[in-house]
């Protein structure tokens, strides 16, 4: 099993603390986004670890760690930074977003899942966003889970509650046939692209689709993929509100609300 992080993006809404270093890079309690998501990969025994890169990736700097380049970070969005490391979708293939860190028992269940695709899904989102919205509908997106735990609808803009079971956080795994599935399916998307269609989300360039705009469409496609339930357990930097509130929160000893660290 490896793992491929995506780490190429600027981090707008973090400006005062991106000026100078990539997203991925800054420090949350002591350690980088980075090193906590490094620690835990190594602590599960997984230590074949992909970096994709973009906007000041050259201080990214870790041993030990294979790097790839999205020289286009500006111009696309994750689809495209997971497809520039490409090479190492292989047989099991964790890939995580690179602004968010989560506890070793999210990690190790998802290791543990054992469908082609699967993605971690928080049933306890309603807390973790009511801590940072003050209307949840403003951010959340709709993640529909069929009797049989496979995920039937994601990442579309919703105001009905009713259509949120549970919210995707950004960590997903690809493994032995689902890998070839999704490696023909972006070849067929990316050619049909060439011609104007976007298939993975008609209203936008095929190079800005969202990592959700994939999954939708290979549902659509025919593929089952498996939603990995959790509770809390994980957080996502998106803002400098996050930041300061999970700051605040380390400082009076309550973040473990949502998250236990390991030291």
């Amino acid at each position: 099993m490896n793992a491929i992080i995506l780490a190429a993006g600027e981090g707008k809404r973090l400006r005062s603390l991106t000026k100078n270093k990539p997203k991925c890079m800054i420090k949350l309690f002591g350690k980088s986004l980075l090193e906590w998501q490094i620690q835990n990969f190594l602590a599960c025994k997984i230590s074949d670890i992909s970096i994709v890169t973009g906007y000041l990736g050259y201080k990214i700097k870790f041993s030990n760690i294979n790097y790839f380049e999205n020289s286009r970070y500006n111009l696309t969005n994750m689809v495209e930074t997971l497809f520039c490391a490409k090479e190492k979708l292989m047989s099991s293939t964790i890939v995580s977003y690179g602004d968010i860190i989560y506890e070793k028992k999210v990690l190790k269940k998802l290791i543990n899942a054992t469908d082609e695709l699967s993605v971690t899904v928080d049933l306890n989102w309603k807390k973790y966003w009511k801590m940072r919205f003050k209307d949840p509908l403003e951010d959340a997106e709709s993640l529909m889970i069929d009797s049989e735990g496979y995920i039937k609808d994601i990442g579309q803009k919703t105001k009905k509650i009713k259509e949120i079971q549970g919210q995707y956080i950004g960590l997903m795994k690809f493994q032995n046939s689902g890998i070839e599935f999704l490696k023909d399916f972006y070849k067929k998307a990316k050619a049909k692209s060439k011609k104007g269609v976007n298939l993975l989300n008609p209203s936008i360039p095929f190079e800005q689709s969202y990592m959700t705009d994939l999954l939708q469409a290979l549902i659509k496609e025919g593929c089952k993929i498996k939603a990995v339930p959790i509770k809390n357990g994980w957080l996502e930097l998106d803002s400098f509100n996050d930041y300061q509130l999970y700051q605040d929160k380390y400082n009076t000893n309550t973040i473990s609300q949502f998250i236990k660290l390991d030291k």
